[in-house]
């Protein structure tokens, strides 16, 4: 996101204003608004925002400190582990290795967030070894889009930074550019992608060999992302305002040009994916989260560096799309291109948190006050965003990589209100990330946000955006060595020169856009807030939008996840038929069926609800069935709470979301399979056993170390290398008969995460660990035992010397590997070994059964979805999609024959990944 504004601040400019008189008022926009109302909450104190400050200074020296002490020259650190993350050398995680080219991504990233939180020396001493050992041309295949945001934007803010401190007269006064050099080979390595019909560039790319060679292995690709393919125009504009070479922004152009002219003319929206050769769309759902969100912000931002007003009307006229059909306060839902009154999903991604963000540079606060609360209040549920959350609240997607973009909004709220609430928003941040967070090694994703445990990963990003933000939002213009209004934020937060607005102007700017454009003119105003606008005579204007929303998530009675034509109910007219209400047994229900898709396109796009609400009502009953994860934390020395393995439930045993956590020390059984009476029971009498799966039942295993005296059970895989990263979650059935009898509890770990414990044990002797549906908070008075000055100790002595335990899951591609690993994991699902045993993957695990689950009801009163979701299994057959309904209702086969293409693309998108 960037700091920089758009248009006036105190009052409207003209549409085609000068851009020199653009470029002056952007750089004082934000800050007036800063300035201009602080009430509505009670105020920071200056050595409060000081002391928040230092405490993100302390976080980012652990993240970035321990990245070269453990993981440098390799490109990311794996903080679980403490060791570098290499290409090749990791098993592969899909699509989300594709960020790694062996050219130390981390410290790249990092660059102008050492300056940034004013390290300066640190900052010369990263750009030494940055020109001493970063090679360009390896033999990687790699992401355009990645590379460019992280390692080309990285370049260049560091070289933009660098200039600056140059011209100071005091740091980098041996600096030629060489970091721009840098920049420029890796710019000509990335313009092979660029060969197409079309001018949208390939997705991948090898560093060495480039785009269709044999050794390149890539190039065969036909469909990237909107976002792929929209959001290089401010590194490659950058890079030719930098060098002179004008052919990077004419590449980048060209391939925003085709993307403008690919839009559904009709609703003015763009897909997920396009094919790179032919402009199809090749998924048709729209949104402002992942595959789309920074094309959007690149238009702005275009505007804002560039001054051609072509990208400003092209984003207000996507800006008014979004607001008619997918805004639905404070929620932000897919729709189809086609049909834009038609939700195409039931949940969001945690990528549409920038959008907040991007509506304040817009000028729009109120939507965006109204998205930020409602992600908060999810935040403060969960302790982070989870990847993907459904529309009443509950996790979709449970991981959250320690995703900057909240805090990005968050920092762009408070510039534009300078209401002390974002402070508080920004405090709660720095605690979750350092109560749940972090480890010993770094900071650690979070594997699932309901249990808190944690997956052996620690993206660049997380140094490049998250800590450059948190401290900006808690800095005063004096705790910064330079102005910051300067500058814009790219997507990554690397920081570009606005004055290269007027440099190397070679461009011609050709307005192909306002021939296309029919909107209210309301949208090409000025793009800054004005606060006199904003907030007439009302200090507490932010609290106000907020107040009604504070309890929206804990209220559990969401408002509807389909949009309700307001106009319908002005008439009089019936709402349309939810799938929720019903009943094959309802003649009147039954008739309205017959009239879908038959009487008016109103009827068809109810009858195109009914059949999406159905699939996603029968997916649900299938989810709801299944046990969620469980956590199994380590809770002694050194680890004192910091690492958590994701385990397996069991059907039987104490059910750990209904009763309280179980702590011991850990001891193994003997025989170890545990398929016979113990011989060591005063070793396991008190402790929860360790036992390793096959050669008898589960319940047999438990019975035998009950009997013992153990307290609990965890039974660890025998499939060497199996881990939850590769395998769906596996969940542990009892022997067919009553296991009433087995009162403790059980819970299931694969071979990787299991061998963090044993060779913890070998290495520390005891070990304490603690089962539990969700990961408790450290223990207090251990964590104090812990001085600052151990650190290193603590860091040595921490799972660097564990066996590597790789939990990095594929966020990118992740039910496709889940269903992938079904296939190539065949013997962890069997019951060849006599282990009764039901799997369910993660992506099926959206909620926790135990929850009382409410939702909306036509008449505006909360139900209990669980009661629903009972009633209509016994009308399961008549309910589901899935099954022929013909044997029951006759005339339902021809609706369902006519809706077949639709069908197929809900069911489509119910597959989709982040």
């Amino acid at each position: 996101m960037s700091e920089a504004g758009g248009r006036g601040c105190g009052s409207p400019v003209p549409q085609r204003a000068p851009w020199s008189l653009v470029a002056a008022t952007a750089a004082i926009c934000l800050v007036s608004a800063t300035s201009v109302w602080t009430a509505g909450a009670e105020p920071m104190s200056r050595e409060e925002k000081q002391k928040l400050g230092n405490q993100v200074l302390e976080m980012f020296d652990h993240a970035y400190g321990n990245y070269m002490e453990h993981a440098y020259p390799a490109d990311e650190l794996m903080p679980l582990t403490c060791r570098g993350r290499v290409r090749g050398q990791e098993p592969s995680r899909g699509d989300v290795d594709d960020a790694l080219g062996k050219f130390s991504l981390t410290l790249i990233d990092s660059l102008d967030t050492l300056v940034v939180l004013n390290k300066t020396k640190e900052f010369e001493d990263a750009v030494r070894k940055v020109l001493r050992d970063v090679n360009l041309d390896n033999d990687v295949v790699v992401s355009v889009f990645e590379t460019n945001i992280r390692v080309l934007g990285g370049l260049l803010g560091g070289h933009s930074l660098a200039i600056m401190l140059k011209g100071k007269g005091e740091y980098m006064q041996w600096y030629n550019d060489e970091l721009l050099q840098m920049a420029k080979q890796l710019g000509y390595k990335l313009l092979p992608a660029f060969n197409t019909t079309s001018g949208l560039p390939y997705p991948r790319i090898n560093l060495k060999f480039g785009i269709r060679k044999p050794e390149a292995r890539t190039g065969t690709e036909t469909d990237t992302c909107t976002a792929c393919a929209g959001t290089l125009i401010l590194e490659f504009a950058a890079l030719s305002r930098f060098t002179g070479a004008t052919i990077f922004e004419e590449y980048a152009r060209k391939a925003l040009d085709f993307l403008w002219e690919k839009r559904q003319r009709s609703s003015n929206l763009v897909g997920v994916t396009i094919n790179i050769h032919t402009g199809d769309w090749v998924r048709k759902d729209s949104g402002v989260g992942a595959g789309i969100d920074s094309y959007y912000e690149y238009l702005l931002k275009a505007y804002v560096l560039l001054g051609d007003d072509s990208f400003l009307e092209r984003f207000n006229t996507h800006y008014d799309a979004i607001m008619r059909y997918i805004s639905q306060p404070p929620l932000l839902l897919d729709v189809h291109i086609h049909k834009p009154l038609l939700n195409a999903r039931t949940w969001m991604d945690a990528l549409l948190a920038f959008f907040p963000g991007l509506q304040v540079l817009k000028g729009d606060i109120r939507p965006a006050i109204e998205t930020h609360e409602m992600l908060y209040q999810v935040i403060k549920k969960h302790n982070f965003l989870p990847e993907a959350f459904t529309t009443d609240f509950r996790v979709h997607w449970a991981q959250h990589p320690l995703r900057p973009e909240f805090a990005e909004s968050t920092y762009f709220l408070y510039k534009a209100t300078g209401d002390p609430y974002y402070l508080e928003v920004g405090k709660t941040l720095i605690e979750n990330l350092n109560k749940y967070a972090r480890v010993p090694c770094g900071f650690a994703a979070m594997k699932d946000v309901r249990t808190g445990s944690h997956e052996d990963r620690m993206d660049s990003f997380f140094l490049a955006e998250m800590f450059k933000y948190l401290y900006l939002l808690f800095a005063d213009k004096e705790d910064i060595i330079f102005d910051i209004e300067d500058y814009i934020f790219t997507t990554e937060a690397h920081l570009l020169p606005l004055w290269l607005s007027t440099t190397n102007q070679s461009i011609s700017k050709k307005n192909t856009t306002s021939e296309y454009t029919e909107l209210d003119d309301s949208n090409f105003d000025w793009t800054c807030p004005n606060t006199q606008i904003l907030f007439p005579n009302d200090p507490l204007y932010a609290q106000s939008i907020r107040e009604p929303l504070k309890n929206v998530v804990d209220k559990s009675c969401p408002r509807g996840i389909i949009r309700v034509r307001e106009e319908s109910f002005r008439s009089g007219a019936k709402p349309p038929l939810r799938a929720r209400d019903f009943m094959a047994t309802n003649p009147e229900h039954l008739e309205i069926l017959k009239k879908m898709g038959a009487a008016s396109s109103i009827d068809a796009e109810d009858g195109l609800r009914f059949m999406q609400e159905m699939i996603e009502l029968s997916s649900q009953q299938q989810k709801e069935q299944q046990l969620p994860p469980r956590a199994v934390q380590i809770v002694s020395h050194p680890f004192f709470g910091r690492v958590v393995l994701t385990a397996g439930p069991a059907q039987f045993g104490l059910d750990l979301s209904k009763h309280k956590e179980t702590r011991g020390f850990v001891a193994s059984s003997k025989p170890y399979n545990g398929c016979s009476e113990l011989t060591n029971p005063e070793a396991v009498m008190g402790k929860i056993a360790l036992i390793q799966r096959g050669q008898c039942m589960f319940a047999e295993k438990a019975r035998n170390i009950q009997n013992a005296g153990a307290i609990g059970g965890i039974v660890i895989d025998d499939n060497e290398g199996s881990s939850s990263d590769t395998a769906p979650l596996f969940q542990m059935a009892g022997d067919g008969k009553d296991t009433d009898d087995i009162k403790i509890p059980m819970l299931f770990l694969f071979s990787k995460e299991g061998s963090i414990i044993l060779d913890a044990i070998r290495e520390y002797e005891e070990v304490e660990v603690l089962l539990s549906d969700k990961a408790k908070d450290r223990d207090p008075e251990m964590e104090n035992e812990e001085q600052p000055s151990s650190e290193n100790d603590s860091q040595n002595q921490s799972a660097e010397q564990i066996s590597s335990s790789s939990q990095e899951v594929d966020l990118v591609d992740q039910e496709s590997s889940e269903e992938n690993s079904l296939n190539s994991h065949p013997e962890s699902l069997s019951p060849a070994d006599m282990d009764n045993a039901a799997s369910i993957s993660p992506s099926e695990q959206t909620s926790n059964p135990t929850e009382n689950h409410e939702t909306t009801n036509l008449n505006g009163e909360c139900t209990d979805l669980d009661n629903q979701l009972q009633e209509q299994s016994e009308t399961e057959e008549d309910s589901n999609p899935n099954v022929s309904w013909g044997k029951k209702v006759q005339p339902i086969d021809s609706i369902l024959a006519d809706w077949n293409e639709d069908i197929e693309a809900f069911e489509m998108m119910e597959k989709d990944e982040l």
